[in-house]
């Protein structure tokens, strides 16, 4: 992945924004990586992504518990988040 300053990304913003397209670019400051650019078909995918894993929890949640009495809205999604119902 190619990296670049805060500096150099605000001094080559449209640069930057065509090399994005092509991969992913990492910006640093401070010699500390800050933010990753991205294209926007790269961020779609990933969203699709999360949607699809988040969807799969909730079938295997909904498969564990299939048995169970009703469980709390907030503790459910918090179980949800810390990925205890994540196949191995």
């Amino acid at each position: 992945m190619e990296s670049l300053t805060a500096n150099e990304a605000k001094t080559h913003f449209g640069d930057m924004l065509l090399k994005a397209q092509k991969s992913p670019i990492q910006i640093n400051k401070n010699g500390k990586p800050v933010a990753v650019v991205v294209s926007m078909d790269d961020y779609m995918a990933i969203e699709a992504l999360k949607l699809r894993l988040l969807r799969a929890r909730v079938i295997q949640a909904t498969a564990d518990t299939a048995n169970q009495e009703t469980v709390d809205g907030e503790s459910f999604f918090d179980e949800l988040e810390s990925g205890q119902y994540d196949k191995s």
